[in-house]
């Protein structure tokens, strides 16, 4: 039984070849360059060619790829996007236009010169991950689902501020149902708010061919995902209740866990961070006193807390747990925290959180997955002879 699973970030996208033969320190992996960073290295070659640019595609991560936008908009030079596309700097069309990018229709692009460079908008590229595969002589037909995870502001109305309709959803996901994998679904039941998520299915019904439209595709925040991967750490597992802070490249989330599910949540921009500021954070949060409008205020998302329960974080047995890209930002933290390496690998923490939110989501498949997760997975069999 075989999963590919896809973390897609700012900076990276991890991928993660899950064979149920072996045992999961032996599963294939990558760490390649995210879509959003290919989109802008691309963007920044047109700008020092002095070529137009149609963005085309659906919706997908913005962050470096609208730097770049940015930046060749500035050099004079046109972006032409169609409204899918667009929505990846903004839900409002008018205020992507007003950035300076024509938002044309499908027949315009037709009409387009043929200078202009095309550039296809997507967070998940199902082709592209096969082909740098099958270069290994990997081959990816024999997949019994694929899982992917990216991270989804959702679409807020108009005038509604999109950091308030985030945490309305996260509120929403944890009291309907309290657990890591709520904020997992497989691709026919995302909620319509979701966008970036419904645009993940979408790549994947129109590029993944007969394959994926299939097998079954299941999708997932980002944070949450990593989050959860960190819990198989078997020193983060061991302990009771805990708290987990993901130091993404663009956003840092920490989750309060114990055995009645999530006790409490923030979310902040780690650009705006510092290492006293995160610490904190981190502390409010273990203590149960962490108010939404601290981080709220402070240009982050937001906060909240189901348990006030304080949580001891002394190093010895509940100290803080950290997993993340940037998790070099806790380095010299006084909270002693110590850094989660899911089966031998920090980078991959969002793979293994997928991998359990898909025996969660696909209980047909949960036996194999969980046997693995939990140390009882693989045969025995070495990876050259499968």
């Amino acid at each position: 039984m075989k999963i590919l699973t896809v973390d897609v970030g700012t900076g990276t996208q991890d991928i993660f070849l899950y064979d149920a033969r072996l045992d999961l320190e032996n599963g294939l992996k990558l760490v390649v360059p995210s879509p959003t960073m290919i989109v802008h290295r691309r963007l920044q070659e047109a700008t020092r060619q002095g070529q137009p640019v149609l963005l085309d595609g659906v919706t997908m991560g913005g962050g470096p790829s609208q730097w770049a936008a940015e930046a060749h908009l500035k050099a004079g030079l046109p972006i032409y996007a169609t409204p899918q596309a667009a929505r990846s700097f903004n839900d409002e069309l008018e205020a992507v236009q007003e950035m300076g990018i024509r938002v044309i229709s499908e027949d315009e692009v037709a009409r387009l010169p043929d200078d202009v460079l095309r550039l296809e908008l997507r967070d998940f590229d199902f082709p592209a991950i096969e082909s740098a595969l099958a270069q290994f002589g990997v081959r990816l037909d024999d997949l019994v689902a694929v899982a992917v995870a990216v991270f989804d502001h959702g679409n807020s109305p108009p005038g509604y501020s999109d950091r308030q309709f985030r945490f309305d959803y996260l509120d929403e996901r944890i009291r309907s149902e309290n657990r890591l994998s709520a904020f997992a679904y497989r691709a026919e039941e995302i909620p319509d708010i979701m966008t970036r998520l419904q645009a993940v299915a979408q790549s994947a019904l129109h590029s993944g061919g007969a394959l994926l439209n299939e097998v079954p595709l299941v999708v997932m925040d980002t944070a949450p995902a990593a989050v959860l991967g960190a819990t198989f750490d078997p020193r983060v597992a061991a302990r009771r209740r805990k708290l987990i802070t993901n130091v993404g490249n663009f956003h840092t989330l920490a989750f309060r866990l114990g055995p009645s599910g999530i006790e409490g949540v923030f979310e902040h921009h780690t650009g705006l961070l510092d290492l006293p500021h995160l610490e904190t954070l981190l502390r409010a949060l273990a203590d149960g006193s962490l108010k939404h409008a601290d981080v709220f205020g402070d240009h982050g998302h937001g906060a909240l807390i189901y348990d006030p329960t304080p949580l001891p974080h002394d190093a010895d047995g509940h100290g803080i747990v950290v997993t993340g890209p940037r998790r070099s930002l806790m380095r010299a933290s006084s909270l002693q925290p110590y850094f989660a390496v899911p089966f031998g690998d920090m980078m991959i923490a969002g793979c293994f959180g997928l991998l359990a939110a898909v025996a969660d989501v696909l209980p047909e498949l949960a036996d194999p997955i969980r046997s693995s997760l939990h140390g009882r997975g693989g045969s025995g069999t070495a990876p050259w002879e499968v």
